[in-house]
Order: structure tokens, then sequence, then C-alpha cells
């Protein structure tokens, strides 16, 4: 028999550093596969938020944000989280680093990290997509909506990111930003991008009434619309997963450099959503708003889920979301139709929970040297991010509008966006049929029927 060979402790030890290596991929791996969850539950909520005449267009545009976010992210957007720390000036090396032709850019046997964190970055980024998505059903054009999409997730995000999630963002060596779970980077990103082109889009026919009353424009299928916005909780556990770094053969790392736990992470992201649950069923009763009340409450105990008590995560989220339906009807005195709430859910819940932090967190030290954290880092971050989510939103917006490109005509909303924009329809068998539902949103429980399609 042939000896075997004892290894090197030099052996012993790269062995150890190519399991936790690999370890380490397989842990983003399936965060990976649980954020394309948060996709899912997207395109269902909103295709049971729309009319039978609009229900495949909601889904198409989902599909088509990820479908253009995703390669965005990969020709420039990935090059941009890694130059831009700074402000607005590049590192140029940085720039090049992350171009599509660099080596790392693609498979690389001695690069075990480049793809995978790319990839989840590319998930949030499609995240950002699918939030401005909800906002506009039922009237904006497609072609408009994937220009907005391609700004929003493939470069908007990652200069937020870069500016708050970077651990050399200015935001955090500066003013000491704190936003561990992305309510700034991504939801307030989102959200008020959405709210600015909302502003030029105008509200859907029907929305309201010559004194300014709300009429609640029902979608088809409450139950398809709950069960999506679970979806994207179960999706939010692989988003959270990757907004924590895996550190091999040491505790984890949030992403600024310090220690936490993905302990640290169940117990206040469960608390906050329960806390939203009941928060917003406090001050609504309504299903669809119970169940995005979940989402407010994960929201806006993001920007501490490493720091927080679980008690106090559940009364921030419960406090939050059961003010974000009051935001939403604020938005009705100003007739301004955000068909799912998209900005009190994401743009108000990501204000109000980076302010809060900078209440609660305000003192805590950060790491090699920078600022620590505090309420006017909290606050200046939170309007740094509405201001970088909704200028350029309001402009792109508003040149689409001038060219009369942002908004289908009249006639085809009207007839529905299934035919005119995909064209398919969802539910042909029903065609003679009119679909009743429970209210999505607005200040009176008026029904209004979905019309019948035309052959």
């Amino acid at each position: 028999m042939e000896e075997q060979k004892t290894p090197t402790l030099e052996e012993l030890q790269a062995l150890i550093e190519m399991t936790n290596t690999l370890n380490m991929e397989i842990f983003y791996w399936w965060c990976i596969a649980l954020m394309i969850c948060i996709h899912a539950g997207f395109l269902s909520y909103e295709i049971g938020a729309s009319r039978l005449k609009n229900a495949l267009a909601a889904g198409v545009k989902n599909i088509l944000a990820f479908g253009f976010i995703v390669p965005s992210v990969f020709l420039l957007g990935w090059a941009v989280y890694n130059a831009f720390p700074d402000g607005l000036v590049p590192r140029m090396d940085a720039f090049l680093a992350g171009m599509p032709w660099s080596d790392v850019m693609g498979p690389n046997v001695q690069d075990n990290a480049t793809g995978i964190f790319w990839a989840a970055f590319a998930m949030f980024a499609a995240t950002t997509g699918s939030i401005m998505s909800g906002a506009i059903i039922e009237r904006a054009r497609m072609s408009a909506f994937i220009i907005l999409t391609i700004v929003l997730g493939g470069f908007l995000w990652l200069l937020a990111a870069a500016w708050g999630w970077h651990p050399e963002g200015w935001l955090t060596v500066k003013w000491g930003y704190h936003d561990v779970g992305a309510a700034g980077v991504v939801h307030m990103i989102a959200g008020f991008f959405a709210l600015a082109v909302v502003m030029n889009l105008g509200a859907r026919i029907g929305r309201f009434n010559e004194d300014g009353s709300a009429n609640a424009i029902v979608g088809h299928s409450m139950p398809m619309s709950v069960v999506g916005l679970m979806l994207i909780i179960v999706g939010f556990f692989g988003f959270l997963g990757g907004c924590i770094i895996y550190n091999s053969g040491a505790q984890w790392i949030n992403i600024y450099g310090q220690p936490t736990n993905l302990s640290a992470f169940a117990f206040n992201t469960l608390m906050g959503f329960a806390g939203g649950l009941i928060g917003a069923y406090l001050t609504t009763r309504e299903p669809f708003w119970m169940m995005s009340g979940g989402l407010v409450g994960i929201i806006s105990v993001a920007p501490g889920l490493d720091l927080y008590h679980p008690g106090l995560a559940y009364l921030i989220g419960m406090g939050v979301a059961a003010t974000a339906p009051l935001v939403n009807n604020l938005l009705l005195k100003f007739k301004l139709d955000d068909a799912v709430g998209a900005f009190a859910v994401h743009g108000f819940g990501g204000f109000a929970g980076l302010v809060i932090s900078g209440i609660f967190l305000a003192g805590y030290p950060n790491m090699n040297g920078m600022a620590p954290i505090s309420f006017f880092g909290q606050l200046g971050g939170a309007v740094v991010m509405a201001a970088l989510g909704f200028i350029p939103g309001y402009v792109i917006s508003y040149a689409l509008n001038k060219a009369g490109l942002l908004r289908v005509p009249p006639h085809a909303e009207e007839r529905g966006l299934d035919l005119t924009e995909v064209p398919a329809q969802a539910y042909p068998e029903w065609s003679s049929m009119y679909g009743e539902s429970t209210s999505v949103g607005g200040e009176k429980p008026v029904l209004i029927a979905a019309e019948p399609k035309s052959a």
C-alpha cells in the first residue's frame, strides 16, 4: 500500500481558507435565490392590484425591469458603486476595474467574490425598479417605464450605495451614516423617485372627482396582492442576508465593518414585521395595508437591525406602519395617484426609519476613526437619499411627459393596457364579467367595476 502523506500546516490552512471562501459563496448564492422571491412577490401583488384589463401589463413591466436592470448593473452600475464613494468625482482605477472587460467581471477561478457580490447588488437594483413599477400601473407607457427603471436601478441606486453603503462612502466617513438594511439606499431612492414620476404622470382616469375627492380604483384580486406581499417578506430574508458580510474565520460584520450577527437581524426583522402588521391594521383594517404595513415595519427598523432591542424594533415598526396609510391619504389630498402606496411604504418608511435611528442610535461608535452615528448624520443622509431619488426622477419623467412619451393616450387607458401595450389578455374567459375586489387605497371605499375586455 502506498503510504499516505500527512498534510503540512500550510496545506491545512489553505484548505480551511478555501472552505471558508466556498461557504461565503454558498451563503450569498442562496441569498440571491431568495431575493428573486421579492420579484415574484412584486409580480403577484401588482397584478392583483390592477384591474382585469391591465393585469398582464403590470406583470410584464416587472419582468422587463428585471431583464433591463441586470445588464445595466453589469455594463455600468458595478463600476459606479466602486468608483464614487467620495461623491461625484470618480476613482478612475476602481471605475475601470468594474467595467465589463475587467478580468474579474466574468468566470475567474482566482476570484470567488466579485460575481456573487455583483449578483446580490443586481438584485437590490431590480428591487428599486419593482418598487417604482407599482406606483405607476394602469397608465404609464412600457417604453417610458423601461427608460426610468434603467436610470433608477442601473445607476442611481448604485450611486446611493457608493455614498452610504460603501465602507469608504462619504456619508459614513464624514457623517457617520448608518443604514445596514438599506432603508435609504434602496427604499428611499425608489420611493422618492416613484413620487416624482407620479407627479408628472398624473392620476388614472376616474381616480378623482371634480371636487377633489378620491375614488378607490380597486384591483381585481386582493388575495393575489396579499400573497405577493408575503412573498416579498420571504424574499426580504435574502435581501437582508445580503446586507451582512460573511467574514471568513471571524464574526460577521455589517456593511460598515462593525461586528454583528444573523441573530440580531433575525430578532429585529421579525419584530419589526410583526409590529408593522399590527400598526397598519389598527389604522386601516384593510388586508392590503396590513401586509404593506408589515413591509413598512421591516423598512423602518432596517437602519438599525444590528443594534436595536427587539422590543424597540416592534414599537418602531408599529408606529411607522400605522402612519404610512395616512401619508398615502395625504398624497390623495394633492391628487397624487400612487396606485399601491409605494411612496408611503418605501419612501416615507425609509425616511422615518433613518430619522428614528438617529434618535435611538446616536453616539454609537464607528470603525477606523470614522464619525459616530448622530441624529444630524442620519437626518442629513435621509435628505441626500430623498434628493438623489426625487430630482432625477422628476427631471427625466418631466422630459418624457413633455415629449408625449410618458403616458398612454386616454383611449388606450380606457381600453386597457393589456391590449394596447402588451398585447394580450390575462383572463380572456372573464371578458363578459365585471370584477369586484376590496379597496387598494383611497379616502372612500367607492367600488369601481372592472371594465369588460374588448374582443
